[in-house]
C-alpha cells in the first residue's frame, strides 16, 4: 500500500512538471528590436537637425516626412511618400510665408498657443469620389497634413518653370493661410454677418462643378469659398493674403459686365468682395488685435521671392 502511494505520487510530480514544461512560452526576445513596433532607433540626419532648429525648437512644431499611412486616416487612399529633397525647402516656405508674418506683426506667444504642431507629409495628392483633390486637411486645430510635396518648387529649385510652378508654390501658401484661418475662427467666431453677404447663392458639394471665375460672378473669391460658410471666410483670408493689394483689386475688377447665372450683376459681386474684406481686416483686429492690412503686405513680401 505504501508503496503503490509511493509510486502514484511520483508518478504525479513526472506528469506536473512535463505539463508545465508543455506549456512554456518561447522567447521573442527583445521586443524593443522588433522593427515597426516602436523599438527603431534612427540616426537624426541633416533634415532632422533642420527641422529641429528652424522648426521645433522655435515654434515646437514637428514636421513628419517619414512614411507612415496611418497618419493620412483612411488607408485606403493611394499616396506616395514626400522626397527627401523636398523637406528643406518647403519648411522653408512654411516659416518665411506663414509663421514669420504672424510672429512679427503679433507676436510668438500667439503663434505659438494657436499653430498646428504637426504637419504630415503626402508626395501625391488625395482624388476624391466626386472627382475633387485634397490639397490639405486639419485635424482638430493640431495637425495639418499637407499633399503634392513631390511637385513642389520655389524659384532657386532647378527646373523651375514659373508659369506652373508658382501656382504650386501659392497652393502650400494657400492651404496653410486657409487651415490655420479655421483655427482662428473655431476659437473666435467670425461676424454673423458674414454669412448673410450671399445668402441663398452657396453650392454646397456641387462647387466642384463650377470655376472661380464663375463662383467670382457671385461674390465668392473662390469656387471652393462657395461649399459652405466657414469655408467661404477662410477661402477670403487666404486670397487677401496671397494675392496682397494689388492682386485683390485685380481679382474684383476681373469680374466681367453683366449677371451671374444665378441673376447677381457685376457690380454685386465686387460689393459683396468687397464687404467681405471689410469683415475679415475688422476681424482680425477686434478679435486678434492684429492689423490685417500689415499682416498681408508681410505675407506677400514674403511670397514674391519664391515666386
Amino acid at each position: 500500500m505504501n508503496i503503490k502511494i509511493t509510486f502514484n505520487y511520483i508518478f504525479s510530480l513526472l506528469a506536473l512538471a512535463l505539463l508545465m514544461s508543455s506549456c512554456k512560452e518561447d522567447s521573442i526576445g527583445d521586443v524593443a528590436d522588433i522593427s515597426g513596433l516602436g523599438g527603431d532607433v534612427i540616426a537624426p540626419t541633416a533634415i532632422d537637425k533642420y527641422l529641429l532648429d528652424s522648426l521645433t525648437t522655435p515654434y515646437n512644431i514637428q514636421m513628419k516626412y517619414r512614411w507612415d499611412q496611418f497618419e493620412f486616416g483612411d488607408v485606403t487612399k493611394t499616396l506616395v511618400p514626400p522626397k527627401e529633397e523636398k523637406i528643406i525647402p518647403l519648411s522653408r516656405v512654411v516659416k518665411s510665408a506663414w509663421i514669420l508674418p504672424y510672429v512679427q506683426q503679433k507676436d510668438l506667444t500667439f503663434f505659438n498657443m494657436y499653430s498646428p504642431k504637426t504637419f504630415i507629409l503626402s508626395g501625391s495628392v488625395q482624388y476624391l469620389s466626386n472627382g475633387g483633390v485634397v490639397l490639405g486637411q486639419a485635424e482638430g486645430g493640431r495637425k495639418i497634413v499637407l499633399f503634392d510635396v513631390n511637385n513642389f518648387k520655389t524659384r532657386s529649385t532647378a527646373g523651375y518653370v514659373a508659369a506652373t510652378d508658382s501656382v504650386k508654390v501659392k497652393e502650400f501658401v494657400h492651404t496653410l493661410q486657409h487651415e490655420f484661418g479655421h483655427i482662428l475662427h473655431q476659437n473666435i467666431l467670425y461676424p454673423v454677418e458674414f454669412k448673410t453677404i450671399c445668402k441663398g447663392l452657396f453650392q454646397g458639394e456641387n462647387w466642384i462643378n463650377i470655376t472661380d471665375a464663375e463662383a467670382r460672378r457671385d461674390g465668392f473669391v473662390t469656387a471652393y469659398s462657395s461649399s459652405g460658410f466657414d469655408d467661404d471666410f477662410v477661402e477670403t483670408i487666404a486670397m487677401l493674403l496671397i494675392e496682397g493689394k494689388g492682386g485683390w483689386e485685380k481679382l474684383i475688377n476681373s469680374i466681367p459686365a453683366g449677371f451671374s447665372v444665378n441673376g447677381t450683376s457685376q457690380a454685386d459681386a465686387q460689393a459683396k468682395l468687397r464687404r467681405k474684406e471689410a469683415l475679415v481686416v475688422s476681424y482680425y483686429k477686434t478679435a486678434w488685435g492684429i492689423d490685417f492690412y500689415e499682416l498681408q503686405k508681410k505675407t506677400r513680401a514674403a511670397l514674391v521671392p519664391l515666386l
